[in-house]
């Protein structure tokens, strides 16, 4: 047993500090080692992936970053970023993979943009006469990516689908409970339309009508778009940025509509209309019922002969 645990522990190749740190991200170590000993630099573990392929494939743009700063500064040499592993896989192919944790961004949408961003990074900082190299599969970066990805896309499609299904509905409340205001105006204010709040109140029907407008158009472009890749870049985070913002833009709006001063006074006006008519009422009835108990009751028929 002894002899059968030494030699697992022999066969296991012990990983070099420098790439842990890169995997890691712990860019102050990389750059100390770097400096002590600058010879870590062509460290590899047992897949044949150097620090560059590393940093790459965990997706560190700290140490990237680093990496690429050392470069320029002729501290590491340029055809780190030219090697491959033992796959055949350069460092736009391991750029392409999914990444195994999350983003520290919220939804599916988000997280394949930054999987987009994060791959357009390393494709614009290599050389053009690496990006058509193929693995020993004979698979491209694109190919790669589009396939690792299918999973995160529809997630992300089903996400922007639900999110924009449900915005959509409220916001095309939003249009019909703000098209009558914006179109007929109350009594009081048509009375006062030069007054400050008859304009406050007129431009804030105007603008929640048409922001919740623009609101339900965004949306339900999001929802006929085809959640193609390339899409997750920049049409459909600004599609949903661009609804949102106008959907909160009607819902403030409609706040300072409903809390301006011609409103308050017209609900004012109504409310004290309609306690009048009320007061009016029921002193009417307070008046008749003493008349009637006033009056003298006969009890006796014959004496009123």
């Amino acid at each position: 047993m002894a002899q059968d645990e030494k030699e697992k522990e022999g066969d296991t190749e012990p990983t070099e500090v420098i790439l842990m740190a890169a995997k890691n991200g712990i860019t102050e170590m990389v750059r100390k080692i770097l400096e002590i000993y600058p010879v870590a630099m062509y460290d590899v573990d047992k897949d044949q992936k150097n620090i560059v392929l590393l940093t790459v494939e965990h997706k560190q743009p700290r140490v990237y970053e680093l990496l690429l700063s050392l470069k320029k500064k002729n501290v590491i040499k340029d055809n780190l970023f030219s090697e491959v592993d033992n796959k055949g896989n350069s460092v736009l192919h391991l750029a392409a993979t999914k990444a195994e944790f999350s983003w520290p961004v919220p939804g599916a949408a988000s997280q394949m943009q930054w999987e987009i961003r994060w791959y357009e990074y390393i494709k614009n900082s290599m050389e053009r006469s690496l990006l058509p190299l193929l693995n020993k599969k004979g698979q491209t970066p694109e190919e790669i990516f589009t396939k690792t990805h299918e999973d995160l896309v529809k997630q992300g499609g089903d996400w922007l689908s639900s999110t924009a299904n449900a915005c959509s509905v409220v916001a095309g409340l939003f249009v019909t409970s703000t098209f009558s205001t914006a179109t007929n105006l109350p009594e009081v204010v048509e009375g006062n339309k030069h007054s400050e709040a008859s304009k406050i109140f007129a431009s804030s029907s105007f603008v929640s009508f048409y922001t919740s407008l623009v609101a339900v158009v965004m949306f339900l472009s999001i929802l006929t778009s085809g959640y193609r890749e390339k899409d997750f870049r920049h049409a459909l985070p600004w599609k949903l940025l661009l609804g949102l913002t106008a959907f909160y833009m009607s819902i403030a709006s409609t706040l300072t509509k409903e809390m301006s001063p011609s409103q308050t006074l017209a609900q004012m006006l109504k409310f004290g209309a309609k306690r009048w008519r009320v007061t009016e009422a029921s002193e009417e009835e307070n008046i008749w019922a003493p008349k009637c108990l006033c009056e003298p009751v006969n009890s006796n028929p014959a004496n009123a002969v």
